[in-house]
């Protein structure tokens, strides 16, 4: 027998992920990739950025871009996240449309389902949060959606609960077709560590703040360095408010807010590198920063022609 035709064929492709934002695209995400490469929060448009992210096996590798959830966009950041997400269509060999299965579908649902009607490339409908529904409140929800759209294929998931995730990941790899490895087994993602840490620590905003201030703030390492003893990483990152009511509130009371913003973030950029972490953070103010287009550069949110 030839041995060669016994050999397991490696796939490979990437996957862009769609939805409304707070929809759990970024729990599923993390998910599958087995930690956390992008940050989850409660409040809607938690991702401002194209997120890689790399699932591994055997079998092959996906590719993953988690996308800012589209919506109805009030500045130049929001325009930025939404054009991001629907330049992704083009770009992919697969799309998850995720949605959740708790809300109604809704005009932002219609916004991605017409969009998607102008590309070519294959759909799946992806409906998550089923662990918050009867199983039987299903059914009228897939038959919705398929009135809408022809999907390649229509999957329930709990990305929070894991239920039926690695079902949806075989999907994928059914889907993919004979290709390289792009990335290394062992890589998660394309970001650089700086990146991941300044999306940590705006997650511990998110997670502290209300109203407009979680939305208001970018994050940036200005320095990081190895001490040394080389076991301690020395990091320096600024917090950018939009106004000087904000800075206050990031500080808080005697500076109890930004004390607990840094040991949280702390503990969690000490998980991702494996070393014990000094953190130091600042509050500055840039006033309307998120409508200005070179304060958007400066932040990373535009690519440079």
């Amino acid at each position: 027998m030839d041995k060669r035709a016994t050999k397991r064929t490696f796939k490979s492709g990437f996957v862009t992920i769609v939805g409304r934002p707070n929809v759990g695209k970024s729990t599923l995400l993390n998910h599958i990739v087995g930690q956390k490469v992008a940050i989850m929060s409660n409040k809607p448009q938690t991702t401002r950025n194209k997120i890689t992210a790399v699932h591994t096996t055997e079998e092959g590798q996906i590719i993953f871009l988690d996308t800012p959830g589209i919506h109805k966009p009030k500045s130049k950041l929001g325009d930025y996240m939404v054009n991001v997400a629907i330049n992704t269509l083009n770009e992919v060999d697969l799309i998850l449309f995720v949605v959740d299965v708790t809300e109604e579908r809704g005009p932002g649902e219609e916004f991605i389902i017409e969009r998607l009607k102008h590309v070519k490339t294959p759909v799946f409908l992806v409906l998550n949060k089923i662990d918050k529904v009867h199983p039987e409140a299903l059914l009228p929800i897939i038959d919705d959606y398929r009135q809408r759209f022809d999907f390649k294929q229509i999957i329930p998931i709990s990305a929070l609960e894991g239920n039926n995730t690695g079902a949806l990941v075989q999907a994928i790899f059914d889907e993919m077709q004979e290709g390289p490895m792009y990335y290394p087994a062992d890589q998660v993602t394309d970001h650089p560590e700086r990146f991941i840490i300044a999306e940590l620590i705006r997650e511990k905003v998110l997670h502290l703040t209300r109203e407009e201030v979680p939305h208001s703030i970018a994050v940036t390492v200005e320095e990081m360095k190895r001490g040394e003893d080389g076991r301690t990483v020395y990091i320096y990152a600024a917090i950018y408010a939009e106004r000087d009511s904000q800075k206050g509130i990031l500080i808080g009371k005697k500076g109890e807010m930004l004390k607990e913003i840094g040991r949280r973030a702390r503990m969690d950029i000490e998980r991702l590198l494996g070393d014990k972490v000094f953190l130091e953070i600042w509050i500055k103010v840039k006033k309307d920063w998120r409508n200005q287009e070179r304060m958007l550069r400066n932040f990373g949110f535009y690519d440079e022609e």
